[in-house]
């Protein structure tokens, strides 16, 4: 099956059959040009796809990426003459899908640049299904954290996750060791908040038969479980001072004993760690070792909280009211999705998804309104300045739903089609709701 122009090089066609990679040759105005054997075999004929224009396969996008609102590989390859890479979330056949893009320009002997080459590793294909990283989103906050997930996860660098409560530090280690070759091997998390010293010792080191009273057979030790894994330790911050110690001695040898043991064993795990504390101002104020810090924060990644990435709660929704209900096909009503995006939501994720829950069991049709949500967040209460305002500055709902509808419409370029998506409603009904 031959898949190139007539004036694509014979060779370079014959070099790019021969990567593992699904990769396109694209022209300087967007156009795809072809696509190899990983490509054929990843999405089918790609004849479909051949002289459009990589964001509109990619995106549905009818203009380049970067003017709407996405970061772009082409402008780092252009402006450096080296291979720019981003993450994306891309439309493909299975659905909409990360996928760590790399663009490598290509020039002739003139040094005029004539091709892209575009080369797609998807997240999913850790061997996890696709989505199963458990995170959804497709703002610059999420893609910028997710990418920094993507570049880590091959090496054996210590990863730190920081972020407030309920923005899914879990589900950011859990995706590290799903996309590392370690994740055929466990995951083993450890909460470490409230461990006492012998908790903690007994939790992550284990115990020999007999090392103390109520000993009564051997236990293996988390470390060791997590052999050839990951071990997450999750709320790094709560271990107290004296404790931290030991830890760092486990770091910094791999190696440790079993509580009552003589033996030796060696350490084998990739070390993810997590904490909402600020750690920096732990150490200034003498509660946080500053070596163990520098031991774990060789490469530390900021979870964005939810209001870092308002734009992202339709899909969000969407994806939570799926997973709370597959039998019912829910959606909020724009009234309420307008509400939601009012919120300053403290708890993040996890107090989303709570009162989705709430809503869902309230409501008897498969529409979540505002009497669905809780009262503390339906209704605003305003400060006393703003409590006797004219009559005409009070909207009514239909006209607070219109100019919701237009300022996100805005938002997203006039693309009317995510809009609809985003909402949950058909176009026709959104052609209606712009009045």
């Amino acid at each position: 099956m031959n898949d190139k122009p007539p004036f694509f090089p014979d060779e370079l066609q014959s070099f790019l059959e021969t990567l593992p990679e699904p990769r396109i040759l694209v022209d300087p105005d967007y156009r795809i040009l072809s696509a190899n054997a990983a490509y054929r075999r990843a999405f089918g004929n790609p004849r479909a796809i051949l002289g459009h224009t990589c964001y509109e396969i990619s995106h549905h996008y009818d203009k380049p990426c970067d003017e709407c609102g996405e970061s772009c590989p082409r402008q780092t390859a252009m402006k450096t003459r080296q291979p720019g890479r981003v993450l994306h979330l891309h439309h493909t056949p299975r659905g909409q899908e990360y996928v760590d893009v790399e663009l490598i320009p290509i020039h002739d002997a003139r040094g005029k640049l004539v091709y892209f080459v575009e080369t797609m590793r998807f997240l999913h294909e850790t061997g996890d299904q696709p989505g199963a990283l458990g995170m959804v989103g497709r703002s610059p906050a999420l893609l910028q954290m997710l990418a920094l997930l993507n570049r880590a996860a091959p090496a054996m660098t210590p990863v730190l996750l920081l972020g407030e409560s309920g923005t899914g530090k879990e589900l950011a280690a859990q995706a590290v060791h799903a996309l590392s070759p370690r994740r055929n091997r466990p995951f083993v998390p450890v909460d470490c908040s409230g461990l006492s010293e012998n908790l903690f010792e007994a939790e992550l080191f284990g115990y020999e038969k007999g090392a103390f009273t109520g000993a009564a057979r051997r236990k293996t030790g988390l470390a060791e479980v997590a052999s050839g894994g990951t071990l997450f330790l999750d709320e790094l911050g709560d271990i107290p001072l004296h404790l931290q110690v030991k830890l760092l001695r486990l770091l910094e040898s791999g190696t440790f004993r079993r509580v009552g043991g003589v033996e030796t064993l060696r350490a084998d795990f990739r070390l993810v760690a997590a904490t909402h504390r600020n750690l920096e101002e732990m150490m200034e104020a003498g509660t946080f070792r500053r070596d163990l810090y520098y031991r774990i924060a060789a490469f530390p990644i900021h979870l964005p909280a939810l209001r870092e990435r308002r734009e992202d709660l339709p899909l969000l929704a969407e994806a939570l009211l799926a997973r709370l209900a597959p039998e019912r096909p829910l959606c909020l009503s724009v009234a309420a999705m307008a509400r939601l995006m009012q919120h300053g939501f403290p708890g993040n994720v996890r107090e989303l998804r709570n009162i989705l829950e709430r809503a869902l069991l309230l409501s008897d049709g498969d529409t979540l309104d505002l009497a669905h949500l809780p009262e503390a967040v339906a209704f605003v209460r305003q400060a006393p300045a703003a409590q006797n305002l004219p009559d005409q500055e009070i909207l009514s709902l239909d006209e607070a739903e219109r100019r919701y509808v237009r300022r996100a419409l805005r938002q997203l370029g006039g693309d009317k089609r995510e809009l609809a998506r985003r909402l949950g409603v058909s176009e026709r009904t959104l052609y209606r709701k712009l009045g």
